[in-house]
């Protein structure tokens, strides 16, 4: 049941009735049942006085009744709320941190040393974005995600960190620390949303990914020793 008040006298009539008064005149309509000629029947006019005295003037209050039980109203938009992990793994690469920066930075390269990333394009119109797929077989099933990623202002020789536009929601940072003057260390940071489809492995997902994230520095490092330009002497 709601109740609106609006301007002119009253008092609190209980049930889906109207209390109107004016000038010692009181007139209490209860609506009945609306026929197919649009006619209602006028029940219980009665004069009382006790409304004005239990209200101030000015004041008309509705007693409106609301169907709670209809379907569209017991029914409500339920959206479960996703398990956010973090992973962090670090390594250090035997290459100066230029390179191993200028390495990381070629997104279009990353397959060829992270092992669950399949493909990466970057967007023509579009170079600070790029889209992934990633593709793996864990947990006893096979595993496809894709999203669109933009690269955000990087920092030369320090820092390249992203975030996912739209698809498998996720960011991270690839930080980079000299180590004298042939070699740096590498951490990467990765934060995503457990998809609904890896939710009943959640607790293992975070150390599983986090060993191939490892693995994947491992084989960077190769990588970026061989992309170092041999040096002359």
């Amino acid at each position: 049941m709601s109740t609106i008040a609006i301007s002119t006298p009253s008092s609190s009539i209980p049930g889906p009735r109207i209390c109107l008064s004016g000038d010692a005149q009181l007139m209490i309509f209860r609506a009945t049942s609306y026929s197919n000629s649009k006619s209602y029947s006028k029940l219980n006019c009665k004069l009382s006085r006790k409304c004005l005295r239990s209200k101030p003037p000015n004041q008309l209050l509705f007693k409106i009744p609301i169907n709670t039980s209809s379907k569209s109203s017991s029914k409500r938009l339920f959206r479960p709320v996703m398990e956010s992990q973090d992973c962090t793994v670090k390594m250090e690469v035997d290459v100066p941190v230029s390179v191993a920066y200028d390495c990381y930075l070629d997104r279009e390269a990353i397959p060829k040393w992270m092992p669950f990333i399949s493909t990466v394009k970057v967007l023509e119109d579009k170079p600070d974005q790029s889209r992934w797929t990633l593709k793996y077989k864990a947990f006893g099933r096979d595993i496809e995600f894709s999203w669109l990623a933009r690269n955000l202002q990087p920092i030369p020789n320090q820092k390249i960190h992203w975030r996912s536009l739209e698809g498998l929601p996720n960011s991270g940072a690839v930080r980079f620390y000299p180590r004298g003057t042939s070699s740096c260390l590498v951490e990467l940071t990765v934060s995503y949303e457990v998809p609904q489809l890896l939710a009943p492995v959640a607790s293992a997902l975070q150390p599983f990914l986090q060993s191939l994230l490892l693995r994947g520095l491992e084989r960077f490092s190769k990588y970026a020793k061989s992309c170092q330009p041999e040096s002359t002497n």
